[in-house]
């Protein structure tokens, strides 16, 4: 993985060529008066992570899992005339 130098004025000038360059697997450091300040880096991810994320959130409490492992939405009523009816309650 290759790593490249970008001061702050550069990095905002070329904004998105370098997240281009991140895309394909590379780490970009931004710069400022010369001196390292941050790092610019592909993002890990993996199903393992979001089930983890899910996991904990479901042990915490915050996040409560169905019981089916797929749930279907079902089909939106439909109502002719609705535009009419709206019509006539502005009446």
């Amino acid at each position: 993985m290759s790593n490249e130098a970008y001061s702050a004025y550069e990095a905002k000038a070329q904004l998105s060529e370098l997240l281009r360059k991140v895309r394909q697997g590379q780490v970009i450091t931004i710069t400022y008066r010369g001196e390292p300040i941050a790092e610019v880096r592909p993002v890990a991810r993996s199903e393992t992570a979001l089930e983890s994320r899910l996991q904990d959130l479901t042990e915490r409490g915050i996040l409560q899992r169905a019981e089916q492992s797929s749930v279907g939405l079902g089909k939106v009523a439909h109502k002719p005339g609705a535009f009419e009816r709206f019509l006539q309650e502005r009446e």
